[in-house]
């Protein structure tokens, strides 16, 4: 695939007020979450270029620019340096002129430079403030330039003076959108790339390109992010992990040793999958966000919290039972009807995917619910104990729960959020009983080694289907 020369390329310069949200602005449409975003005021003290790219490709361009701060000052010079409106795109580039280098008009030198060197123009206001007329100098000098603009209301509080922001912005930008850097959704980021391509010509082509590649991406985004949880999936439902033991050895410290082995595997699998479907979604720099991710990666072994993730008593009862493996029958599927909805029998474990895990007692009595033990001869003298696969009809649910959950929140989330992702609801309440009834069928054919490939392949196209519905359920 070529690459765009520079010059081509669609840019934008994103310019405004110090904190008025111009680098959320750029993380989002740039889909870059190592932009620097802080509360505090003039945080961005030079421009920096932010490329849209894909599979190697450079779409589009956003630069992200100091806040303007003295443009009374920058538009009584220009008005004393130009005569007529057909010299105001000179006088601005004689102004950069004078003016380079010196501390006085650093930050508007810094904003109007990528714009005379022919950025399009992208003005952003905060939507939770007031429109002033003390606003009206900055963007006159940004119509002097004379190049393409748009203008975002971004409601950074709330959205109190969009209304107001709207009838002033109108008059002096060609057009005028409210746009929620946090919480806009996939598609209205689109529309505004589309909006810019109507502005500008020369622009249209490889704005509607741009478009239709990041369109394809997205397809191609949650397909591989549901094949990832497919293959999560699989491995939940099939590792094994094993010991030998020496003639004369107590048989206790290996089975706390390999139930300890089996819970670090699937926890480092998870692990391993979250941050494929991360990457896929260009996240790069999510763990070191403010507050990092509020999945709990010991929490997939933790009785508690099963209700979140999985299946209820009443919704796996039905679906282990259109399985044929309840309680011992089909492939011997563990469903514990004694845990009042909190299914599976699991022992409470305490500390992260380094600590300790539960007591030697607790592992040893609740480990029969999760997996099977078995115990081979070794012909050299003693036994070889192995622990898995998985045989508790609630744990695939749990894992396809935690990974589309994860999956949601990651493919809506935009690259200027920087809280912690959080669990609002049940993870599988959207699954219908039809479906969980088939995915009981494909888990236990799975388990007991039954027309593997074919499973495997029908679970991949369930979820890719179930990943990319996200964007239609918003």
């Amino acid at each position: 695939m070529s690459v765009r020369q520079d010059a081509d390329l669609p840019h934008f310069a994103v310019v405004g007020r110090p904190n008025k949200g111009k680098s959320s602005i750029v993380a989002t449409l740039a889909r870059d979450d190592t932009v620097h975003i802080a509360a505090r005021a003039g945080s961005t003290k030079s421009t920096r270029r932010f490329p849209m790219q894909v599979d190697g490709e450079t779409l589009y361009e956003l630069i992200d620019t100091p806040g303007i701060q003295r443009s009374r000052q920058v538009l009584a010079w220009l008005r004393s340096h130009c005569k007529d409106a057909a010299a105001r795109p000179a006088a601005v580039q004689q102004f950069l002129a004078e003016h380079a280098g010196q501390a006085q008009f650093a930050d508007e030198c810094h904003a109007l430079e990528p714009i005379v060197a022919g950025a399009g123009v992208i003005y952003v206001v905060d939507g939770s403030v007031p429109f002033g007329g003390d606003y009206e100098a900055e963007m006159e000098i940004l119509r002097w330039t004379g190049r393409p603009s748009l203008a975002l209301i971004n409601p950074i509080a709330n959205s109190d003076y969009v209304a107001q922001w709207t009838t002033g912005l109108g008059q002096y930008f060609q057009t005028v959108r409210s746009f929620d850097a946090h919480r806009a959704e996939y598609r209205k980021q689109l529309d505004l790339l589309t909006l810019f391509g109507h502005l500008d010509p020369e622009w249209r082509q490889p704005l509607q390109r741009a478009v239709d590649v990041l369109e394809a991406d997205r397809l191609r985004q949650h397909h591989e992010a549901g094949e990832t949880i497919a293959e999560l999936i699989y491995d939940g439902l099939t590792v094994t992990v094993e010991q030998a033991v020496p003639e004369g050895a107590p048989e206790e410290p290996i089975r706390k040793l390999l139930f300890t082995r089996y819970q670090r595997q699937l926890i480092k699998r998870e692990r391993s999958a979250r941050a494929r479907v991360e990457e896929l979604f260009y996240y790069r720099d999510l763990s070191k966000s403010e507050q990092g991710i509020a999945f709990e990666e010991e929490d997939l072994f933790h009785q508690e919290n099963w209700y979140l993730w999985g299946l209820n008593r009443k919704q796996l009862l039905l679906a282990a039972g259109a399985a044929g493996g309840v309680a011992g029958g089909g492939a011997g599927v563990v469903v514990d009807g004694m845990t009042g909805g909190l299914l599976g029998g699991l022992a409470t474990l305490a500390g992260s995917i380094g600590g300790a895990v539960a007591s030697t007692r607790s592992v040893l009595r609740h480990a029969d619910d999760i997996a099977r033990w078995t115990v081979s001869g070794v012909p050299t003298g003693g036994n070889r104990l192995a622990y898995g696969p998985s045989r508790n009809a609630n744990f695939p649910f749990v894992l396809l729960g935690r990974a589309m959950q994860h999956h949601r929140a990651i493919s809506q989330r935009t690259h200027a959020v920087r809280e912690t992702l959080k669990l609002h609801e049940p993870a599988l309440d959207w699954l219908e009983d039809k479906d969980k009834r088939r995915l009981a069928r494909i888990f236990d054919d799975i388990r007991s080694a039954k027309r593997v490939s074919e499973r495997r392949a029908e679970l991949s196209q369930l979820i890719k289907a179930w990943c990319e519905a996200v964007d239609a359920s918003g």
